[in-house]
């Protein structure tokens, strides 16, 4: 058997099934730092996901509520969650398998499938409302910049933008190629990224510019009393979630992590193969890391040092008009319009990440389930195909359409905060049962897991706390 090397195979060949360990596939990991480089990406799908809502609406308003003094936390929750998600992916090059099939792996079983299974299926609800929102709020800026007809904020022109970005998003995932995800993700990534640290760059010289003292106010490990609840919410909301962790090993088994490595056959070959390609995992998430924690401390900043002394706190949408109408008054009408334009684009990126993350998740589900055999690559590829039509025109559907689902958005924070949790334990019950032992790290990681599963496991308690 002949194993080819990074310098002699094409990056995204599609000629072989990522998801079938064919040992033709067999790869040689690079040895070089430099040359491992080459080989990043699913992390920036991953930073395409993260940097979305989330962070520019509520890690601004955690920041306008909070100001400097929580600064630490962004950084210390969106490093102390990576380590499931690292470990999660070594067990998926490791066995070759996706998180969903794992999941129904995962004890106790219900009926025939794991327990995670069915929580899956319930997830459904979750992803509906949560990308429902983000899919409008994206309309809501695009909106604001170039209103379809008088009123930018009528159900004609926010409802005529969400279908303009529907519309976009099935035309973006069509073919269904990892390729074009990532690459559209990184440029995506980059361009918000820079956005986040222009505007926080953009606000020095006016009345509401900051300086290192309040950096160092930020990072003194303080929380206020009565500031418990933002600390909480900060906590939750910032860095990889469950649907990220989830998304995260299909990623790194479609760039080729786990076919380049190989199905396990005991040798030390494969040992060392699989520990190489995990090195360029590991490097991927961190590299992810570090851009989505600039991004979010940057909007943290943003309402820390705008929002904040001006005790305005505006919550959903009202963050994009009150921020844009001040950047308005105090750097120019083209502050306003960059970051519109920003708010808008690192919205929809969500959405464009979104679509095939969830969309694998959804089908996996599904096929677990039955509906179709997920080693079957025809059947997987028309299924995906339909699924990432559907999704993206029902979230645009229900956004616009629905304008205060609370009973399913009080199921899906019930849901989502479980999922949480059971992504904790059902990465630490894979890494013990699966994850040949050879190919882990040694113990200051294995106790960086357990803290990183606990912190995990106490934001879903805390997220049902929060609920009831």
């Amino acid at each position: 058997m002949s194993i080819t090397t990074p310098e002699s195979r094409p990056l995204g060949d599609e000629t072989v099934d990522p998801y079938a360990l064919d040992p033709r596939s067999i790869m040689d990991p690079p040895t070089r730092w430099r040359d491992r480089f080459k080989f990043l990406g699913p992390g920036m799908i991953t930073s395409a996901a993260v940097v979305g809502s989330g962070e520019l609406l509520t890690a601004t308003t955690l920041g306008a509520k909070a100001g400097f003094m929580l600064l630490w936390l962004v950084l210390a929750s969106t490093f102390i969650k990576v380590w499931v998600q690292i470990e999660l992916g070594r067990w998926s090059i490791s066995t070759g398998k996706v998180a969903v099939t794992g999941y129904d792996e995962v004890p106790p079983r219900i009926g025939k499938r794991g327990w995670m299974a069915w929580l899956i299926l319930l997830m459904f609800v979750q992803f509906l409302t949560s990308q429902a929102g983000v899919i409008t709020a994206s309309a809501f800026a695009f909106s604001s910049l170039l209103p379809i007809g008088p009123d930018p904020y009528s159900f004609l022109s926010i409802g005529t933008w969400v279908a303009i970005l529907v519309v976009i998003a099935i035309a973006i995932h069509l073919g269904n190629k990892y390729v074009v995800v990532e690459g559209i993700s990184t440029v995506l990534v980059f361009l918000v990224t820079i956005f986040a640290v222009v505007m926080v760059f953009a606000i020095q010289g006016t009345e509401f510019s900051w300086n290192v003292g309040d950096l160092a106010d930020g990072m003194r490990f303080q929380i206020a009393l009565g500031s418990i609840g933002v600390a909480l919410s900060m906590f939750g909301l910032t860095g990889v979630g469950a649907g990220e962790i989830t998304a995260y090993t299909y990623w790194c088994v479609e760039k080729g992590y786990a076919s380049w490595t190989g199905p396990n056959d005991g040798s030390e070959a494969w040992v060392k193969r699989a520990r190489g390609w995990i090195s360029v995992m590991k490097l991927d998430a961190w590299v992810s890391w570090v851009v989505y924690t600039v991004s979010t401390a940057a909007l943290y900043m943003l309402g820390a040092a705008v929002l904040h002394p001006q005790g305005l706190e505006p919550k959903g949408d009202e963050v994009m008009t009150t921020i844009s109408s001040i950047f308005s008054t105090n750097v120019g009408q083209w502050g306003a319009v960059v970051f519109l334009v920003g708010a808008g684009i690192a919205l929809f990126k969500t959405i464009i990440a979104n679509v095939p993350s969830l969309g694998r998740q959804v089908g996996n589900t599904l096929a677990v389930f039955g509906a179709f055999d997920w080693n079957n690559r025809k059947q997987r590829d028309r299924w995906m195909r339909v699924i990432m039509i559907v999704l993206p025109i029902v979230w645009g559907l229900f956004g616009t359409v629905v304008s205060s689902p609370l009973a399913l958005i009080v199921l899906a924070g019930i849901l989502n905060a479980i999922f949480l949790m059971g992504v904790a334990a059902a990465t630490i019950y894979l890494s013990h049962k699966q994850t040949d032992p050879r190919v882990k790290d040694g113990k200051a990681f294995t106790a960086m897991l357990v803290l990183s599963a606990v912190a995990v496991f106490f934001v879903g308690v805390m997220g049902l706390v929060n609920m009831f």
